[in-house]
């Protein structure tokens, strides 16, 4: 801490930048290419998490790049009432990529901002205000996204959106909700938590916004069966089912979408982080009926750079380039790797409680023992900087009690040759701090 705290990048970094979460990793990146990044010593990083959860074709795709440099040279940036060739053409690939209901695209840029337009689509639509999320869910900073973000930052900033309410997350490791033989009873959680859904509510429910994995919220999948029986709840109150796929949209559970897995379409779908590769693009998905109500009844989102050019231009490359290389397929094969390497280390690390997610979006639960389940914060820290140590970043849920979780999300783009050597980086870490195998 002396070396970074005597050197002029941490201490202009200290005495200008607004701090806006978890402490900065203590290394100063230089560049990012495929797989890797480099700090400033030289020393290369394996990225387990592709950026921010977002570079689903690594770093500096020769693609996106190429992509990039042509569309800032030609068509970049217009005024938000232009259309351009780009974003018709990426309406039409991601229409085409979805069931015949999600046939109109709203073009935007963060993730945040496609669940605030899903949320005002969905309450413009019902008439309704009252929007339902998991006690755990992540759905972004902005007043409304965060007013359904249960997992972090509610208190200090004032009232919420008025009628946002909760879900018990459907977590099979730590649910109280229990089977006779000891399974999870996921059927009567839901049951349950709609009756406390509707003894909160006004009668005025609009939507349920979730997402098919809860990423930030602990790589928590939902069981199956769930996302069926949750739309029919949905139907059953005249409520929209609004379905969050930043993070595990675009191939990255191994299928294009998560929710294919269920054959459940949702009513809106948000897409962002991976829609991008990494840079800022995100779209809401609806059916032609909800465009159309929401038009005639007004809607309004005439943000600076709404149907951006450059955005849709990348975006298309990324769909192209996931389509050309096999890369849904790839996540699928690879993720299968994943999970058997995940599921040995379990067996000999005796602080390993519980593996789960899916394709290349999966995450490990280190406790202090199996019987207790305590969660083990202090070992996830240790744990996340001896990887550093040796090479990877790995990501650590750095939410209150969820410290032992980590998130692994590697490119689609990744050798089998790179997701191996994190493994065994992952394999001696834990070794190391833990120095005691089961």
């Amino acid at each position: 801490m002396t070396v970074l705290q005597n050197d002029p990048f941490w201490q202009a970094a200290d005495r200008h930048l607004v701090r806006y979460g978890a402490t900065f990793v203590p290394r100063i990146i230089e560049r990012a290419v495929g797989s890797y990044v480099y700090d400033s010593d030289g020393s290369a990083i394996l990225d387990f998490t592709s950026g921010q959860m977002s570079a689903v074709l690594g770093h500096a795709h020769p693609d996106i790049v190429a992509t990039v440099s042509t569309a800032m040279t030609s068509l970049d940036h217009l005024y938000s009432g232009m259309l351009s060739r780009p974003v018709v053409t990426l309406a039409t690939k991601l229409a085409a990529t979805l069931p015949p209901s999600l046939s109109r695209m709203l073009l935007l840029t963060t993730g945040a901002e496609s669940n605030e337009a899903a949320i005002k689509m969905a309450k413009l639509y019902t008439g309704r205000y009252e929007i339902v999320s998991f006690d755990r869910s992540w759905h972004g900073m902005t007043t409304g996204a965060s007013s359904v973000t249960f997992s972090a930052g509610r208190r200090g900033y004032g009232p919420a959106m008025p009628g946002s309410l909760t879900l018990p997350t459907p977590n099979a490791y730590r649910s109280p909700f229990r089977r006779p033989d000891g399974s999870h009873d996921w059927e009567s959680e839901l049951e349950y938590g709609f009756a406390m859904v509707d003894a909160q509510s006004s009668g005025s429910l609009a939507a349920c916004l979730v997402e098919p994995i809860l990423s930030s919220g602990g790589i928590i999948e939902l069981p199956d069966g769930y996302l069926r029986r949750l739309k029919e709840l949905c139907v059953q109150r005249g409520m929209l089912l609004i379905l969050d796929e930043a993070q595990t949209g675009i191939g990255r559970t191994g299928t294009m979408y998560a929710f294919e897995r269920d054959g459940v379409a949702p009513d809106l779908l948000t897409l962002s982080k991976t829609l991008g590769a990494g840079l800022p693009v995100a779209a809401v998905l609806t059916s032609d009926e909800i465009e159309s109500v929401c038009h005639d009844r007004g809607f309004l989102f005439f943000t600076t750079h709404v149907s951006d050019p450059l955005a849709a231009s990348v975006a298309c490359t990324v769909l192209d380039v996931v389509a050309r290389d096999g890369l849904v397929e790839r996540a699928a094969e690879l993720g299968a790797q994943l999970r058997d390497r995940l599921a040995d280390m379990a067996t000999r690390h005796r602080q390993i409680g519980d593996v789960r997610g899916r394709g290349l979006l999966q995450g490990i639960e280190l406790v202090a023992d199996k019987q207790s389940k305590e969660p083990a914060d202090a070992l996830g820290a240790e744990v996340t900087a001896a990887c550093l140590q040796r090479g990877l970043h790995m990501n650590i849920v750095q939410l209150p009690g969820m410290g032992g979780i980590f998130r692994i999300a590697p490119p689609l783009t990744i050798s089998e040759d790179e997701l191996h050597a994190g493994l065994d980086i992952l394999d001696d870490a834990l070794g190391a701090v833990l120095r005691s195998p089961a």
